[in-house]
């Protein structure tokens, strides 16, 4: 009887802490660039509209047409993907992927 409410309790606990773990995934979202410069982003949605800055760290990494880039590289209109990851409460951007407008 006891192993079997040790084995509960186990399982209870390796289930709660998968659960809570995944609360940190990383989250992406698409839109468009207005401008860039060292360490910052402008960016809006796919329409064109909600216009917001965002910090991107050195570490983030950043492409554009599949190549590595900086983020200084990017042109206004290139559509992007941004995934940020949650650091000490925090949405950071781990990494910045482009297309150049049009294609």
């Amino acid at each position: 009887m006891l192993h079997r409410v040790v084995l509960v309790v186990f399982v209870a606990v390796a289930l709660n802490w998968g659960m809570s773990t995944h609360v940190h995934a990383a989250n992406s979202h698409k839109g468009k660039v207005v401008e860039t410069s060292d360490g910052k982003l402008v960016m809006t949605d796919m329409k064109g509209k909600n216009e917001h800055p965002m910090e991107v760290p050195a570490s983030a990494t950043v492409t554009r047409d599949g190549k590595q880039a900086q983020l200084t590289d990017l042109k206004a209109g290139d559509t992007i993907t941004v995934t940020t990851a949650k650091k000490d409460g925090k949405a950071m951007v781990t990494k910045v992927k482009a297309k150049a407008a049009g294609m």
